[in-house]
């Protein structure tokens, strides 16, 4: 069974930064950009816990065509996407999220 999936409000920011980034770039880009954040959402959500673990309960998972990682934990309730980190920011900036 497939646990819901959503994002803190300050990864999903992160999310439509990106997004808003490629898309300057080329729309294309950005439609990539996107696309690829949808497919690892979906390999997430199929199997939450194929991916490393980063601390106690959360998981990374690496984008393949862009710098950029998702950091997700599963909770009770579902996954909670916590940060779409590019991979220049500063390491664990994310902490504290829920």
């Amino acid at each position: 069974m497939n646990l819901p999936l959503g994002f803190n409000d300050q990864a999903a920011v992160e999310l439509f930064e990106a997004v808003d980034y490629y898309a300057m770039i080329s729309d294309e880009l950005g439609t990539a950009f996107l696309d690829e954040v949808t497919s690892a959402c979906a390999a997430i959500v199929s199997r939450p816990k194929a991916y490393p673990l980063t601390g106690r309960s959360v998981r990374r998972m690496v984008l393949r065509r862009f710098p950029y990682s998702l950091l997700y934990s599963m909770q009770a309730q579902g996954i909670r996407i916590l940060a779409v980190a590019h991979h220049k920011r500063r390491p664990s900036y994310w902490r504290g999220r829920r």
